[in-house]
């Protein structure tokens, strides 16, 4: 998926969830054990997925989780991507364009933003905006299958279940734009952010957060630290050293920097990685290699890997209650044109 567009294109864009929380009768009853909300809107009589249309300049994730705070007031984590539909639409002027919902799997939290808290359903008069919305109604997903009004929903929810929905998550992000090696003198290591890096490392600040993160790990350079130094001083962390995913900490040993970073994504949270495009593309490429994921289709137009400075790989990986070390169960990427 390419779930960073903005407004102003040919098409309306939008962005939805599949909000899931853990059942109350626990992680044996029903797949995975856990329930979906969908929302009622009377305008249309219908039951859907919580979604909405992007608001001028919003990213698509920051929309998804606007969306369904506002549908069914609750606060929403991202995880992996679970495509987008498209259908025509009419405009009030007559014209016909094209609108495409991008939809995530969304955990939801409580205001504490504590994962383990239950959301309770709510009542018309407690979600935010009731013109749009007058019930939310958490359903097993094989009875909010049944209940969903449209089919691009259902399809939707397929998306979901067919993976677990406790995928922990590794947030890979390549370093914003510095300033070109030919023209730096000093040590490369050292090469710091350009005005357009630094902008790309504010976006990042605000989209990393909307997927959980939790942990800051980066390479050891200072164009690295730059992108994300920011986002651990808001979480109040330090930035762990990973020295195996640099460019010259990795191609030595290719296998010993795959190993470092699955024992990342094995520790606790939601972990960014901030590393360098000569390491990115090679390894996501043997995640997906070892993993059987088909990366077909993220693919940019010469056949590799996409790894553009101040882009994201969202990797989502095995439960963390699954035996032996985490394995990649879907990749999303977002390719950061909003900077």
């Amino acid at each position: 998926m390419t779930p960073t567009g903005r407004t102003g294109q040919a098409e309306v864009r939008a962005a939805g969830a599949v909000l899931w929380r853990d059942a109350h009768g626990g992680a044996g009853d029903g797949r995975d054990g856990v329930e979906v909300a969908l929302v009622h809107r009377p305008r249309y009589d219908d039951w859907s997925l919580p979604k909405g249309k992007l608001d001028e300049g919003e990213t698509v994730p920051a929309a998804a989780v606007r969306e369904v705070a506002e549908e069914t007031g609750l606060r929403a984590v991202l995880g992996r991507g679970l495509g987008h539909v498209s259908y025509p639409v009419s405009t009030a002027d007559g014209r016909e364009l094209r609108k495409r919902v991008d939809y995530f799997a969304a955990r939801a939290v409580g205001a504490d933003g504590e994962a383990g808290v239950m959301p309770e359903p709510h009542d018309a008069d407690e979600v935010h905006d009731v013109d749009e919305v007058d019930e939310v109604r958490w359903l097993r997903p094989e009875s909010a299958e049944r209940l969903l009004t449209h089919a691009s929903d259902r399809r939707v929810l397929g998306a979901f279940t067919a993976l677990p929905a406790h995928t922990r998550t590794l947030l890979l992000v390549r370093h914003a734009k510095a300033g070109k090696r030919s023209e730096w003198t000093g040590d490369d290591d050292l090469r710091p952010l350009t005005k357009r890096g630094w902008r790309q490392a504010a976006a990042l600040r605000n989209l990393l957060p909307l997927f959980g993160a939790s942990a800051v790990h980066s390479a050891p350079r200072v164009r690295c630290l730059q992108t994300v130094q920011a986002l651990a001083d808001d979480l109040d962390v330090d930035v762990h050293d990973e020295p195996l995913l640099s460019e010259e900490g990795y191609w030595p040993d290719p296998p010993a920097g795959l190993a470092r970073l699955l024992a990342v994504a094995a520790g606790p949270g939601v972990p960014v990685v901030s590393s360098q495009g000569g390491v990115i593309p090679d390894v996501v490429a043997r995640l997906a290699r070892d993993s059987g994921v088909d990366l077909v289709p993220l693919l940019d137009d010469e056949g590799d890997v996409p790894s553009r400075k101040g882009s994201l790989w969202l990797l989502s990986f095995t439960p963390a209650d699954e035996p032996g070390p985490p394995r990649l169960l879907a990749a999303d990427y977002f390719a950061q044109p909003f900077a």
